[in-house]
């Protein structure tokens, strides 16, 4: 009935690899596709955890071999967290860093392709921030979360820290 310390042991270190693989495919998949997610994407999150618990488990059934590996995840999570939190590299490592899609009104092209966010992607989250143009955006940032941030023009104090002064109707770099 109660599984034996070493079979609770190896499922703790299954549950463990399993869950450093698949953070591993979650940070290598983007920024976008954490944040922005699709019934695909969704549906494809499913499968991964039916397909994975077998492999956590192994041919163990039991409630206590349950329990191991919902605390190892759990745990883990936890760690991943405190080390996140406490160290900048490692939050780097593991979240990723923002990435600059438009400057001064301009799409960067490559950022964006490395990114997989498409124009009209960018467009539909300027809309949502109630931008009608590229020309009216100072900066965009492809955040973390895959959220998209905007700084408009407008939002702009030009100084001597920004280097920006007012042109036909836009703050322009000088």
């Amino acid at each position: 009935m109660f599984p034996g310390v070493h079979v609770l042991g190896e499922i703790a270190l299954r549950t463990g690899v399993i869950y450093l693989v698949v953070l591993t495919g979650v940070r290598l998949s983007g920024k976008r596709e954490v944040g922005q997610m699709t019934p695909f994407d969704l549906t494809l999150l499913l499968l991964i955890s039916n397909a994975v618990q077998n492999a956590m488990t192994g041919p163990d059934t039991s409630l206590a071999g349950g329990v191991v590996a919902a605390s190892t995840l759990l745990v883990l999570n936890y760690l991943v967290a405190e080390l996140s939190g406490g160290n900048r590299r490692f939050r780097k490592f593991v979240e990723g860093q923002p990435s600059l899609m438009v400057h001064d009104g301009e799409a960067i092209a490559s950022h964006m392709a490395k990114e997989h966010v498409s124009l009209d992607e960018l467009q539909r989250a300027m809309r949502e921030h109630g931008i009608a143009s590229l020309k009216d955006v100072a900066l965009a940032v492809l955040e973390v979360d895959g959220s998209i941030s905007f700084l408009k023009y407008d939002e702009i104090k030009p100084d001597a820290n920004t280097h920006l002064v007012r042109r036909k109707g836009y703050l322009q770099k000088h």
